[in-house]
């Protein structure tokens, strides 16, 4: 912890993959940041691997792809679902839905059964839906690699 790196200080150019494990949290907070959207765009724009579980696809609330579209637009995604946010009962205190806003920007969300593991692999886009789903998207990345 005490080595941690701040957002604003990594360069892309100094990573091959960026990975971002899931949980609530992102919702709220690298969903907003300006130094994540910047890193998801670069990596994505440079052809490495961007990968998020669970409630992390939520990050690319507001990403774009390089030609200025939604970075998730078209492409195979998936995250938490309705469902799995339904039956922790978070759905009415979460700021969105991530399922929903995959969908909303224009993503092919699919889904498999809750939580059993289920992960997405579109070019170098690669998601997953729920935490069991973080081994599966652990190798996906590792693959492309």
């Amino acid at each position: 912890m005490a080595h941690t790196v701040k957002l604003a200080e990594i360069s892309p150019d100094d990573y091959e993959a960026l990975f971002y494990p899931g949980g609530h949290g992102p919702l709220w907070d690298l969903v907003e940041d300006k130094n994540s959207l910047a890193l998801i765009e670069a990596m994505y724009a440079l052809g490495k691997p961007v990968a998020a579980v669970c409630h992390a696809p939520g990050v690319f609330r507001h990403a774009t792809a390089p030609d200025g579209s939604p970075l998730v637009k078209g492409k195979a995604v998936t995250g938490f679902s309705n469902s799995e946010e339904a039956a922790v009962g978070l759905t009415e205190v979460i700021p969105f839905l991530v399922e929903d806003e995959l969908q909303k920007n224009g993503g092919n969300y699919t889904k498999g059964a809750d939580w059993q593991s289920y992960c997405v692999c579109d070019g170098n886009l690669i998601t997953g839906q729920n935490p069991a789903s973080s081994e599966a998207v652990a190798q996906a990345v590792v693959t492309q690699l």
